[in-house]
């Protein structure tokens, strides 16, 4: 596989099943995990062998940016990365698994014209079984679309779907395993 690092900023349920994920495929040293409570991303860095650092770090020095947080916290951490994002000289592509927000909203809040891949995953991506429903913005390469779902692939099923249909597709991804249960 390609020499690409991950960086995850949020290591809440989904954010730490995706790294879990991540570390299937991808070396863990190129692997760096962030979190608002410095200690939870140190803990998962360490059970997984990964780095630790802050968010600054991680969309500095990461070919794809995890953005794993609340929405509603969205607007706050790209304002404060976006002068790190302006300043790279090298291809990065966004990665928002935040409801409700679109990659013309990401890369807006970004503060540029970047490559967006949106996905939607779902619990059992926890433990392999999940679905992560995803799509691209058009600068996002095929080169980068296709090692981004093949370092992904520890989740589970990923599942293309045009943007305009993941808010429904999640519904049915999210809520149909809780129903088989």
């Amino acid at each position: 596989m390609a020499n690409y690092t991950f960086g995850f900023i949020g290591t809440g349920n989904m954010g730490s099943a995706l790294a879990k994920a991540a570390v299937k495929n991808v070396s863990p040293a190129k692997i760096i995990l962030s979190n608002r409570t410095a200690a939870r991303a140190e803990a998962l860095a360490a059970q997984l062998s990964c780095a630790a650092g802050d968010v600054r770090t991680a969309a500095a020095q990461s070919d794809y940016i995890i953005l794993g947080v609340k929405p509603q916290m969205m607007a706050g951490l790209l304002e404060d990365l976006a002068p790190v994002l302006a300043q790279r000289g090298d291809p990065f592509v966004l990665v928002t698994m935040a409801a409700g927000l679109t990659m013309e909203r990401i890369a807006a809040m970004a503060g540029g014209d970047y490559p967006v891949i949106r996905i939607m995953p779902n619990t059992p991506c926890a433990v392999g079984a999940g679905v992560v429903l995803y799509d691209a913005n058009p600068h996002v390469t095929q080169e980068q679309l296709c090692f981004f779902t093949a370092a992904m692939a520890g989740a589970g099923l990923l599942d293309r779907l045009e943007e305009r249909l993941i808010d429904a597709g999640s519904a049915m991804a999210g809520c149909g395993p809780a129903f088989l249960c």
